[in-house]
């Protein structure tokens, strides 16, 4: 598929629509990082699929984000939410997180790892989450106006996700992560996106 600039104009009612731009992967940044494990938590080492960010990829609600999560149909949307405090990682389920309000600072691989990440992400960028990879937030960084930083967060159909923090006890729930099949399309884009292609 040859993606152009597309907007999809879907009801969400019989009273409401909604209008959802999003930009072709050609035209974006993208920011793919591998996390070695720190102590108890594995980060991209088990698989090797880094930690993907779509810088801009998408301008949308939460509910116009959700239903074409939903369409294209590689993960389930569950909530909107901000991203908790504490480091956590999922062994169940890879993640997927689209950012639609606000802006902050996120930390990957765990805060006191010498290689963690910790870059700054605003609304309309998705991050595309290995299992493994811990997770935090750092701070919310917007101003005001911007309002409050939330996402959608999304996971594999038919996978349910579970909360590890890398305690004694986990290392056996962690082995499940080298049998999880990655994306067999792209979150956003489908049959042709970057997800595919690491």
């Amino acid at each position: 598929m040859h993606w152009q600039t597309t907007q999809y104009l879907q009801s969400l009612s019989t009273n409401s629509s909604y209008i959802m731009t999003i930009q072709p992967p050609s035209e974006i940044q993208i920011t793919s990082r591998q996390i070695p494990k720190w102590e108890r938590i594995p980060n991209t080492s088990i698989q090797s699929k880094p930690l993907l960010i779509y810088h801009q990829a998408f301008d949308a609600s939460a509910d116009a984000l959700s239903k074409h999560l939903d369409k294209i149909g590689e993960v389930s949307p569950s909530w909107v939410y901000t991203m908790y405090s504490q480091t956590h990682f999922h062994s169940t389920s890879h993640e997927v997180l689209g950012v639609v309000s606000g802006s902050a600072r996120l930390c990957f691989g765990g805060e006191g790892n010498p290689d963690r990440f910790e870059p700054e992400v605003s609304k309309g960028d998705l991050i595309i989450v290995p299992a493994g990879v811990g997770h935090q937030l750092l701070s919310e960084t917007g101003d005001s106006g911007s309002g409050s930083f939330k996402m959608v967060g999304a996971y594999p159909r038919g996978k349910s996700w579970d909360m590890c923090y890398g305690q004694p006890g986990e290392e056996r729930t962690c082995r499940n992560i080298g049998n999880l099949d990655w994306f067999h399309g792209d979150p956003l884009y489908g049959e042709e996106g970057p997800a595919l292609h690491v």
